[in-house]
């Protein structure tokens, strides 16, 4: 079992920065491939970033990229999520989620990762 619990989430005016953490605890959590998800209100769930277990690999959506970081401490089961530039349409409840080593070949679908936090919400002004 793998708890998870995402913290850094609030209300922040467009073109500011937030930084979300994930911090983990139970089974060995340098193993996971670790990812960041967000659902908007109506929307489905969506990949946000994903960061492979020895953080030497990540992946953006589109949609972040050259905008948001994804990094992870393994020394302190730790992944975070740097967010700047933040836009309206960033505003969401953005997750974290562990799965294996072998999530990383479909690391952009949520259905491969097997733990999740319960969220937080981030709401940008415009």
């Amino acid at each position: 079992q793998v708890l998870l619990v995402e913290s850094g989430g609030g209300l922040v005016q467009a073109g500011g920065s937030l930084r979300l953490s994930c911090a983990t605890s139970g089974r060995t959590f340098s193993g996971y491939t670790m990812g960041w998800f967000r659902q908007a209100p109506g929307k489905e769930r969506e990949f946000v970033a994903a960061i492979s277990w020895s953080g030497g690999s990540t992946d953006y959506a589109d949609s972040v990229k050259g905008r948001f970081t994804i990094s992870r401490d393994n020394a302190k089961n730790t992944v975070d999520l740097q967010m700047d530039s933040l836009k309206p349409e960033d505003t969401a409840v953005y997750s974290c989620a562990a799965g294996p080593p072998a999530a990383w070949g479909s690391k952009r679908s949520q259905y491969h990762y097997n733990y999740w936090g319960q969220g937080t919400q981030v709401t940008v002004s415009s």
